[in-house]
């Protein structure tokens, strides 16, 4: 899939305006679209466009060309037939790309079945990687899919001042280092050369019980 280069973004509540804010400073096109005043003109300069509008109305989506957007992400939060009737409209536009927040499972599922093509969860998915730091020595925690994760992590002792193809992780952890980072340095990847430091951070590939036993190493 090419990268977008425009974006459509309705529903300017917390999370739409996160995900419109960083497709700015990434460089993206954006339309932004909410039904209150007060937020569009608090976004407004921010955004390539903000407008005030009614999704709900296949007019009014006509009129700010939606269809012509790479991507289209629905955030609408509080009623879900709101988001529901929106992300139908814009399926029948028939061109972007739709993400679309779901605040539950069945919810998700309908928009599934709708025909968007990706379905999120922000707070669910934030509350297990939440619970996955709350639980571990992991310095950060990414879901990859179900039951296989990446991990931010301490290098653990046993690695200290050997190769990494010497110290046999893989065979001996089941998971793969992929990057590392030394002190306050920048981050590289992770070879069968390269030898860890007390102090120094890596990233860690692999299934989920196995990256957090990983990091529980000292």
């Amino acid at each position: 899939m090419a990268e977008a280069d425009s974006v459509a973004v309705i529903g300017l509540g917390r999370f739409g305006r996160a995900v419109a804010l960083e497709l700015m400073a990434s460089g993206t096109e954006v339309l932004g679209i909410d039904g209150r005043e007060d937020v569009v003109q608090d976004l407004n300069g921010q955004l390539t466009q903000v407008v005030r509008a009614d999704a709900t109305k296949e007019e009014s989506l006509k009129q700010l060309a939606v269809h012509e957007f790479d991507r289209v992400v629905i955030a609408v939060t509080g009623d879900i037939k709101v988001s529901i009737l929106c992300a139908s409209l814009v399926l029948q536009l028939g061109n972007p790309v739709i993400w679309a927040k779901a605040t539950d499972e069945q919810h998700g599922r309908i928009l599934e079945q709708l025909g968007v093509h990706h379905v999120v969860y922000p707070e669910s998915d934030m509350g297990r990687r939440v619970a996955h730091l709350v639980r571990g020595a992991a310095k950060d925690y990414l879901e990859i899919d179900a039951g296989y994760a990446l991990v931010k992590a301490a290098v653990p002792a046993e690695l200290h001042g050997v190769t990494l193809g010497e110290s046999e992780v893989r065979r001996r952890h089941g998971v793969t280092v992929a990057a590392w980072k030394g002190g306050n340095g920048s981050w590289h990847y992770a070879e069968r050369e390269t030898v860890l430091r007390t102090g120094d951070t890596v990233l860690v590939v692999g299934p989920t019980k196995r990256v957090e036993a990983f990091a529980q190493l000292r």
